[in-house]
């Protein structure tokens, strides 16, 4: 399973800023890349100080890039080998503020040696240009769930 590059993803040109989308795309592939690498100090070139992610592991928010960190740094312990896919990304970009959803798939070689092949995700993110530069204001991901169990629903396939 190859790693998508999120550049070459179909999306929906909304226009307001093709510039500032190229930019957030290549923040993007950076993000994509420092995952694969479980390179930290590449993840925390790519998020705002004041971040707030909205993740889909406990608590309900992670505010701040050492939070943020924390979590990347959890799920590298778990990974030997972590793959990140982004796909079917559309963004809405304004001069200093920008917003992008699509869907995103986490999966890689555990360190037991077990293939987890992951599960797609809804993903929303948010993006701030501070200093010249698009930087991660907030992200978040979600499974839908089962009303009827309440149970989550990680079969689905974009």
């Amino acid at each position: 399973m190859a790693t998508q590059n999120s550049t070459q993803d179909s999306t929906q040109d909304f226009g307001q800023n093709e510039a500032g989308e190229a930019e957030i795309r290549g923040q993007v592939d950076r993000l994509v890349a420092a995952i694969g690498a479980k390179d930290l100090t590449g993840l925390e070139r790519l998020y705002a100080a004041d971040v707030v992610s909205f993740d889909v592991e406990p608590p309900l928010q992670h505010v701040g890039l050492e939070a943020k960190l924390t979590n990347w740094r959890g799920v590298f312990t778990f990974f030997r080998e972590v793959r990140y896919e982004l796909r079917d990304l559309a963004f809405t970009v304004d001069e200093d503020v920008a917003f992008g959803h699509g869907f995103g798939r986490l999966s890689g070689t555990l360190e037991s040696g077990a293939v987890a092949n992951g599960m797609w995700v809804r993903a929303t993110l948010c993006f701030r240009r501070s200093g010249g530069e698009w930087l991660i204001a907030h992200d978040q991901v979600s499974v839908p769930f089962d009303i009827r169990t309440g149970r989550g629903v990680a079969d689905l396939e974009p």
